[in-house]
């Protein structure tokens, strides 16, 4: 099977994209594909799939599979690159259009001409702050802030947020001596978190910055997570780091990222997207 690709990346988030509003796919594909284009050596490369697709509710749909195969409900650096696509291939008309994802129906706008968008703001709603919302198995719904965290015989706080996925996010002194892989491999896949969750470290500079990293779950270790350090600049606020409604700049491994959770609730981010290649893969499905 030939499948047209344009790989694409968020501050080093990069993902394999395919256009099913111009071509037709047979869904049940995705989960394995997205395993076999993943896959440096056989495959592609990337960080996952992300499907753009026709939707009922809003101008675009997009859906998001992991490097594992498993789908996702929401991408921060996925819905920037998902913008620029479907702006500069002339699927919607406006510098403002919807992105519909599992997770919500996310506003878009992006700046640049129809031949180079460079930044693109997206509207990622209001976090979803309760233990069953995230979810998190505990004692009680309440907000699950700075709690006691036992992990790799470590005494850690978590707290832990849904924005886009769920999202537990652990505030370190220093973010080169984070434990990264040690903790996020184990807190990723830990049963308190029933749809696994993304696991966050932050470091924080100053009132308007932050330093972040990441181990995403279904793809590990990733070079920024944008749903991640927004849930990042959320938890900084709610730990009493950074005031609400200011303008914060996340350094990830990739890049940057500028976030602000506004006075209205809602959390917005705006960042680069860019186009690295395009082509055709040509896939054997395994049966």
């Amino acid at each position: 099977m030939k499948i047209p690709f344009t790989k694409m990346h968020g501050i080093g988030n990069n993902y394999i994209y395919i256009d099913a509003i111009t071509n037709e796919f047979d869904a049940s594909i995705f989960n394995q594909l997205a395993v076999d284009v993943s896959n440096v050596n056989t495959g592609i490369g990337s960080d996952g799939l992300i499907v753009i697709h026709p939707s009922d509710v809003a101008d675009v749909g997009m859906r998001i599979f992991n490097k594992d195969g498993s789908e996702g409900q929401s991408c921060g650096n996925g819905l920037r690159c998902t913008a620029k696509y479907v702006f500069e291939n002339l699927l919607v008309s406006s510098h403002t259009f919807r992105i519909e994802t599992k997770a919500a129906i996310v506003a878009a706008e992006v700046y640049g001409d129809r031949e180079c968008i460079d930044n693109v703001t997206v509207d990622l709603g209001s976090p979803s702050l309760h233990r069953s919302q995230i979810p998190m198995h505990g004692p009680d719904d309440n907000r699950v802030i700075a709690e006691e965290f036992h992990v790799a015989s470590r005494a850690l706080q978590v707290t832990a947020l849904f924005l886009g996925n769920p999202n537990a996010v652990f505030f370190v002194d220093a973010i080169e001596e984070a434990p990264l892989h040690e903790v996020g491999a184990i807190v990723t896949e830990d049963p308190r978190f029933p749809d696994r969750v993304n696991v966050g470290f932050v470091e924080i500079i100053s009132s308007n910055e932050m330093n972040y990293r990441v181990w995403e779950r279904g793809s590990g270790v990733t070079e920024a997570c944008g749903t991640g350090a927004s849930a990042a600049v959320v938890a900084a606020v709610l730990n009493g780091f950074i005031e609400k409604g200011t303008d914060v700049t996340v350094h990830l491994s990739g890049g940057d990222l500028r976030i602000k959770w506004a006075d209205d609730d809602r959390v917005w981010m705006t960042g680069p997207a860019e186009t690295t290649i395009q082509g055709i893969f040509h896939w054997k499905r395994q049966e």
